[in-house]
């Protein structure tokens, strides 16, 4: 197998969960209202001041951090901004959770070594 492409079976194999929570959230302003292209005053029209912005790591530009509130318990929800200061990505994780899931999926992954790089 492709270890380059583990992490991305590993993010879709924790899609399931992370659907159910989002259907909970559906009819939050920022997770029904905003939509990939809109711009950062659009979104701090939807959603209001973000809990923290920040500047993104692995490509050029931003992210604002929202906590998501329903019967008492809170989710981080993030809303990433591309160079040109428009939305790129939604998701139910922080901005450093977001970051740090693109880093890892960057990093090569080792050598399998052996004959024909299969690893037995």
């Amino acid at each position: 197998m492709n270890t380059s492409i583990f992490p991305l079976m590993l993010a879709l194999g924790a899609l399931p969960g992370c659907s159910s929570t989002a259907s909970l959230y559906h009819d939050q302003p920022l997770v029904s209202k905003v939509d990939n292209g809109m711009s950062k005053e659009q979104v701090l029209q939807i959603g209001g001041k973000p809990t923290a912005e920040s500047e993104r790591t692995v490509v050029p530009g931003s992210c604002f951090d929202y906590l998501l509130v329903r019967s008492g318990q809170t989710q981080p929800y993030s809303v990433s901004f591309d160079g040109n200061g428009k939305v790129d990505r939604t998701t139910l994780m922080t901005c450093a959770e977001w970051s740090a899931a693109q880093q890892k999926a960057r990093r090569p992954s080792p050598s399998m070594g052996g004959f024909g790089g299969s690893g037995y």
